[in-house]
């Protein structure tokens, strides 16, 4: 059974689209990175995902990483993994030429990133860290603090670790309590304890440079008196050279349900007093410094998602054409399992749920890179455009992904379940997609509180206005006419929900908070219909032309299913948002 081929026909059809519907291509900036570029990056990226990455997969699995005297060890063939990966250039894909990136836009690296996350998410979990981290520095550092840290970070020569997870202070940021006293020499000591750190010790590279939060003496409280500093492991020379130990200890590695090659580590900092960082940005801004990454990375966790329905869909087709089992429903004669209709409604279940969530996630990178090119006016209503889709991208390719690889272990029925055919470790490494980087919850709340409510529903407004258009070219297809009106009525039913939660004189605060998740829910499945539709139009046009007719009937036929099967769910989905509040406030659970 094949562990994993890059999908790149799926991933060019769909960066093109993304490309297309922002207009992309026509920005200058953008002049140079043509068809064949692109395909040459993804080709490489793909051979690299598919030779030496997925291999790797089920050896961190089952060796995971081994703590010992006080260092972590990672699984066999990662060291060797590590170093032709930073040769080759992937760590700075998407970072400055002028610090040893390559400069390419988001647009390309998202569909890298998904072949990574596809092929070793475990391995491949410090990528969101480094290129996060440097967009910080790029924002916020200064050009000492650029000069000393980006170009080894970019190249890979060091790692790099987000500490803000404390013993008492999870989701709520607010309540850390991580010291940083200044030295009055610029140099601040660094005293707390930290958990739940994704690669904050290893044996891949020389230095780690941990993005600490922290509070200075005199910080206010809560979340306003957050600072953000870097800490190396290992304090670094006027040279640039890694000198001694910077008092930064890890005592322990997680024993986790999945994820074991990737090393989660609890951290002290300055048990001898001796652990100094230094301020990136100003004192009690640090949330605002680390949101950069915490964005990065939930576009990341989201890409995640597709990558575990990915890997799910190719292993459970495969299987499902090789396994016979029962009988034909109409000859009655024994059949592959992917010939019963059960099996394949669960296998394009998986497909069009992935289709859908790559396209969105290759849109929301084609409009990070326009938004840093055109005008102001139309950067800023880009900006609320993906403020507005991140915690949904988050929020629902996490979840979805937990379904999809529930999915692929069913379709494999009591082989799946067994970890001989290793798609049980889809299962155990997905779970975690959904609580790190902010949980389900808590993107929801984002989503409701902060990007709805809080410009009046003016983002999600012209979302609607965008999905009602293609609903429109819908219903001047006469093959495709039918989906239309679904696509506007359910349209129509997230509009009528934003007044509910605008109008916050009268909002009923119980319904929001306890509905946030089942309003995402149906916004992102409605996010995920106007991204096939739209496919399906592309896809009707190129059979009219005689393009891989047989390709782009599929891709009609696969929109068709998700509006029989999945659209329901947005009206389903908005009516216990409405009702939310029922039974919440009045169960006891102190009886």
């Amino acid at each position: 059974m094949s562990l994993y081929q890059a999908p790149l026909k799926d991933m060019q059809l769909l960066l093109q689209h993304a490309l297309e519907r922002t207009g992309v291509r026509d920005l200058p900036a953008f002049a140079d990175f043509d068809d064949e570029l692109i395909g040459a990056v993804l080709d490489e990226a793909g051979k690299f995902a598919n030779g030496e990455l997925a291999p790797l997969n089920s050896i961190g699995d089952t060796q995971g990483c081994r703590f010992e005297d006080g260092k972590v060890i990672t699984p066999d063939g990662w060291k060797e993994a590590y170093q032709q990966f930073t040769e080759s250039g992937w760590t700075g894909l998407a970072l400055p030429e002028e610090f040893g990136g390559q400069s390419l836009p988001k647009f390309i690296a998202q569909p890298v990133n998904e072949m990574w996350l596809s092929a070793n998410l475990g391995f491949i979990m410090f990528h969101a860290l480094t290129q996060g981290c440097s967009e910080i520095l790029l924002h916020f550092g200064s050009e000492e603090q650029k000069a000393r840290y980006l170009e080894p970070m970019i190249s890979g020569q060091w790692a790099v670790a987000m500490a803000l997870t404390e013993p008492n202070a999870g989701s709520d940021l607010g309540s850390l309590t991580t010291k940083a006293i200044p030295q009055g020499d610029g140099r601040y000591l660094i005293k707390g304890q930290k958990i739940f750190i994704t690669y904050g010790d290893h044996d891949l590279t020389e230095n780690i440079i941990h993005f600490v939060l922290a509070r200075t003496p005199d910080a206010p409280a809560g979340s306003r008196g957050i600072s953000l500093f870097a800490v190396p492991k290992y304090r670094i020379e006027a040279d640039g050279s890694v000198g001694e130990s910077n008092d930064v200890a890890c005592t322990g590695i997680e024993h986790k349900t999945g994820l074991h090659g990737s090393p989660t580590c609890s951290i002290s900092y300055g048990d001898n007093d001796a652990c100094y960082g230094e301020l990136i940005g100003e004192e009690n801004r640090g949330l605002m410094a680390m949101f950069i990454l915490m964005n990065e990375a939930r576009l990341s966790c989201g890409m995640q998602g597709v990558g575990f329905g990915e890997v799910g869909f190719q292993r459970a087709l495969e299987y499902s054409q090789e396994r016979t089992q029962g009988s034909d429903y109409r000859t009655g004669e024994r059949t592959l399992i992917a010939n019963h209709p059960d099996v394949v409604r669960m296998l394009l279940s998986i497909r069009s749920e992935v289709m859908g969530l790559r396209s969105l996630g290759y849109l929301i990178a084609a409009m990070i890179d326009k938004s840093e090119q055109c005008d102001a006016e139309e950067s800023q209503a880009l900006k609320a455009r993906i403020a507005l889709l991140t915690p949904v991208f988050k929020g629902c390719a996490t979840e979805r992904g937990n379904l999809m690889a529930g999915t692929t272990i069913q379709i494999f029925g009591g082989m799946g379940f067994v970890e001989e055919t290793g798609v049980a470790q889809l299962m155990r490494d997905a779970r975690a997609n959904t609580i790190y980087e902010g949980t389900t919850g808590i993107q929801a709340r984002d989503l409701v509180f902060r990007k709805v409510q809080l410009d009046k529903g003016a983002a999600l407004t012209a979302l609607l206005e965008d999905i009602d258009a293609v609903a429109a070219r819908l219903a001047e297809s006469e093959s495709l006419a039918t989906l239309a009106e679904q696509l506007s009525s359910a349209s129509a039913l997230m509009r009528a929900a934003i007044g509910q939660i605008i109008d916050k004189d009268n909002a009923d605060l119980l319904q929001l908070n306890a509905g946030g998740v089942p309003f995402m829910d149906a916004l992102g499945t409605l996010c995920c219909a106007w991204q096939l539709a739209d496919i399906a139009l592309t896809a009707e046009a190129k059979i009219a032309q005689g393009d891989d007719s047989d390709y782009h009937t599929n891709l009609v036929a696969l929109t068709e299913f998700y509006f029989s099967y999945s659209v329901p769910n947005i009206e389903a989905g908005l009516k216990t948002f409405n009702q939310a509040h029922q039974g919440v406030g009045r169960y006891r659970f102190d009886l």
